[in-house]
């Protein structure tokens, strides 16, 4: 069962109406024992901005995690703003 919703009050994000998705990403970084324990059991942290190469083409995952229970790869894409069409097939894309 996936957490839902998380809670990220420990980043300590200033109030303002606009983030940029990396600067989320790093403050989940400088966060990063908080946000393994906000996900939940079984979390271990694999990489940051990890490269994949597709027919000569880079893409980078923000977040790599790997469940230990569930025995697989948890991804992170972080967006900013209301989730797309574009940004599911992202991610579908990165799966496959």
């Amino acid at each position: 069962m996936i957490k839902d919703p998380y809670v990220l009050e420990f980043l300590d994000l200033p109030e303002q109406s606009y983030y940029t998705e990396s600067q989320l990403e790093q403050k989940l970084i400088d966060h990063l024992q908080e946000f393994i324990l906000e996900l939940g059991k079984g979390f271990a942290f694999v990489a940051r901005q990890k490269r994949i190469t597709i027919d000569n083409e880079h893409y980078y995952i923000d977040l790599i995690f790997y469940h230990r229970i569930l025995r697989c790869l948890v991804l992170f894409d972080l967006k900013i703003g209301k989730l797309s069409h574009s940004d599911v097939g992202q991610m579908n894309f990165y799966l496959n």
